[in-house]
């Protein structure tokens, strides 16, 4: 097996590579905390505790993230939601009209959706069957102008995670940036791929505090990659892309740690009874395993099913129309009331 050498410079777009980023006054004086009157960044004087511009580079919840996840400050990005770093990715390192990504379908569909608003070809190789990547045609995919690879593990829509020998495979022989979407790691019982992050200088991970610390209402995504990555996204990220109110909760909860690892627990409690209780409605044909917070279930017939749990006020997401999963609804796992009534009304229908 022939590894690939990286080489990040290759990779960056030209004109990004030679930009100088906008400095704001809060990049060049960066002691918040510090009795000095700020009249450098024509904000307001008035108190109302969010008239001045937030920390550009987010310091305070990166120490924290760093401790958590035993990384560097210098190996973490934040963005306004993980779609802003995955937009990030594109501007960086896709140069419009030219180059070209690779998404594995079924999967988030947001990869698909920034390729098109980039201008960059999105190249989609099936996973298989079993919703594992097909390391080989995903290389013969590939050609010199691809630059990114995207991994959802656990996967958005299936559950899954991937292969851990088949993503190394990839990292080791793709020659562009291999993205690796964590968004649901906090439920598996897998290691994060941050732990092999100084391994494989071409190794992007994604994670949100959306899923499994419940704040899907402030928009914070972060990436960890190489300092030599992160540098470049710095880069390009508009100055104050993660707002004061936003850093202020995200602070609060991630020490939280402790209450937040409770939730997780009850969550995946919840998932293994809804697991069970799914297997035994006898329309549905399959129920998936799921190292998410969500189960994927083919049905006899998925709008017919879908619009049933509609009438009786129960929102389920119908999937019928993504590859490989025909007649397929994806049950997000609720509270326990909240499950009890879905399990209910799926033994009632008809």
């Amino acid at each position: 097996m022939k590894t690939m050498i990286f080489q990040i410079d290759q990779l960056v777009r030209p004109n990004v590579a030679a930009l100088k980023p906008y400095s704001s006054a809060r990049d060049e004086f960066e002691d918040f905390d510090a009795d000095m009157v700020f009249i450098d960044a024509n904000e307001n004087p008035n108190e109302t505790d969010v008239n001045r511009y937030p920390d550009p580079q987010q310091r305070k919840v990166k120490e924290v993230l760093a401790k958590q996840q035993d990384t560097d400050v210098k190996n973490i990005l934040l963005g306004n939601g993980s779609d802003e770093v995955l937009d990030l990715l594109y501007r960086a390192f896709c140069e419009p009209a030219s180059d070209n990504v690779i998404t594995l379908p079924p999967t988030y569909g947001m990869y698909k959706v920034l390729a098109a608003i980039n201008n960059v070809e999105n190249r989609e190789v099936l996973l298989s069957p079993d919703f594992q990547p097909r390391v080989k045609d995903i290389l013969g995919a590939a050609d010199e102008r691809t630059k990114l690879l995207f991994l959802c593990s656990p996967n958005n829509p299936t559950g899954n995670s991937f292969s851990e020998d088949l993503v190394a495979e990839l990292l080791e022989q793709f020659a562009g940036l291999v993205v690796i979407d964590e968004a649901y790691i906090d439920f598996s019982g897998r290691e994060s791929w941050l732990k092999r992050l100084s391994d494989y200088p071409n190794l992007v991970i994604t994670q949100t505090l959306s899923k499994a610390y419940g704040m899907a209402g402030i928009r914070l995504g972060i990436c960890y990659a190489s300092e030599e990555i992160i540098a470049v996204l710095n880069k390009i990220k508009p100055p104050y892309n993660v707002n004061e109110l936003t850093q202020q909760r995200a602070w609060k909860r991630l020490l939280e740690s402790g209450k937040v690892g409770v939730e997780i627990g009850e969550i995946k409690e919840q998932k293994t009874r809804l697991y069970t209780e799914l297997q035994q409605v006898d329309y549905v044909a399959e129920v998936y395993p799921s190292d998410a917070n969500f189960i994927l279930a083919r049905v006899d017939d998925a709008g017919k099913r879908y619009d049933q749990l509609i009438s009786q006020g129960i929102v389920a997401r119908n999937r019928t129309t993504q590859p490989l999963c025909e007649n397929c609804l994806r049950f997000t796992v609720g509270t326990a009331e909240e499950n009890e009534k879905l399990i209910r009304v799926l033994r009632e229908l008809k």
